[in-house]
C-alpha cells in the first residue's frame, strides 16, 4: 500500500558528476548475483557519483520482479554512501509508484520512472504517467527521457512540464538531440539534467552530468571528460565507445561481454 505524499519539492539527489547505470550480472540460473554487483560497485565507485540499477542498460523492462528486487536490495547494500537511484521501467504508473514503495523501504535515494511501457501514448497521457508517481511515489523522481525501449517519443514542451512537477530532482535525457537536451537545460532551472550519450557531452554545455555505460569500462576517462569539456577530451571518450561497441543496439552484451573478460562479472549472457 502506498501513502500520500504531501512533502515539499525535494532537493537533487545528485546535483551532477557521472552515475554508473549498472548492467544486471545473473548466472546460469536468472539469478542476481550479488557478488558480481558487489565488483561492479567496486570497480568503479571511485570515479562515479551515484548509482542507477535497473534501467535500460540494466535490462531493467525485461526483469522479473524478484531480479528486480535482488539488484536493489543488493545495490543499495554494497553503495558504501554513494546515492541509489532505481529505475523502474514499467507499463502503469501504478507499477512504477509499488517499485518507488519497495526501493524506499529498501533504502534506495530516488526511483527513475520511464515513459509507460507499451508503445506510443499522447503527450497528456505520458505526461500524466510522470505526474501520477511523482504526486504518489514515496521517493523523489528522477526522469529517464528514452524512446527506444518504451516506444514512446516525448515532445520538449511534454519534458519541460515533467521537469516542473514537485518532487521531479533530474533527468536523464536520451532523447539524441542536443538542441533538446539544450532547451531542457534552460527551462530545467534548479533541476539537473544529464546528458544520456557520451558522445554529445560537448554538444550539451550546461548539461550537469553523464549517465554513461562506459563508466563500467572507464569510469576515469568519462571523469576527465567532465573536468574538461574540451574536443580531444570528447575524441577520447567517443573513440573509446566505439572501441568496445557501445553505440549498437546489442551495447548491454557487449559490456557485460567485456566485464567478463576482465573478471569483474561470472557469466556475460543477458537477463
Amino acid at each position: 500500500m502506498t501513502r500520500p505524499v504531501t512533502d515539499p519539492p525535494a532537493r537533487p539527489v545528485v546535483g551532477g558528476g557521472l552515475v554508473l547505470p549498472l548492467v544486471t550480472p545473473v548466472g546460469p540460473d536468472g539469478a542476481v548475483s550479488e557478488p558480481c554487483v558487489r565488483a561492479l560497485i567496486g570497480a568503479a565507485r571511485s570515479g562515479v557519483a551515484a548509482l542507477m540499477p535497473a534501467i535500460s542498460c540494466g535490462e531493467g523492462w525485461r526483469l522479473s520482479a524478484e531480479q528486480w528486487r535482488a539488484m536493489v536490495e543488493f545495490t543499495v547494500r554494497h553503495a558504501d554512501g554513494l546515492p541509489c537511484l532505481v529505475g523502474a521501467q514499467v507499463a502503469t504508473a501504478a507499477e512504477a509508484v509499488e517499485r518507488a514503495a519497495v526501493a524506499a523501504d529498501l533504502g534506495a535515494d530516488a526511483v527513475v520512472v520511464a515513459p509507460p511501457m507499451g508503445g506510443p501514448a499522447s503527450p497528456e497521457a505520458v505526461y500524466g504517467h510522470f505526474a501520477t508517481v511523482a504526486a504518489a511515489s514515496e521517493l523523489p523522481v528522477f526522469v529517464y527521457n528514452e524512446s527506444a525501449v518504451s516506444g514512446n517519443r516525448i515532445d520538449r514542451e511534454t519534458l519541460i512540464r515533467i521537469l516542473r512537477l514537485d518532487r521531479v530532482v533530474g533527468m536523464k535525457e536520451s532523447s539524441r538531440s542536443p538542441e533538446t537536451t539544450l532547451a531542457l537545460v534552460r527551462e530545467a532551472a534548479d533541476t539537473p539534467v544529464f546528458q544520456g550519450w557520451e558522445d554529445l557531452m560537448l554538444d550539451t554545455p550546461g548539461a550537469a552530468g553523464l549517465v554513461a555505460p562506459l563508466a563500467h569500462l572507464d569510469a576515469g576517462l568519462c571523469g576527465a571528460l567532465l573536468r574538461d569539456r574540451s574536443p580531444a577530451r570528447q575524441a577520447a571518450v567517443t573513440a573509446a565507445c566505439h572501441r568496445y561497441g557501445l553505440f549498437g543496439d546489442d551495447y548491454v552484451l557487449r559490456v557485460k561481454a567485456e566485464l567478463f573478460r576482465r573478471g569483474v562479472i561470472a557469466h556475460p549472457g543477458p537477463v
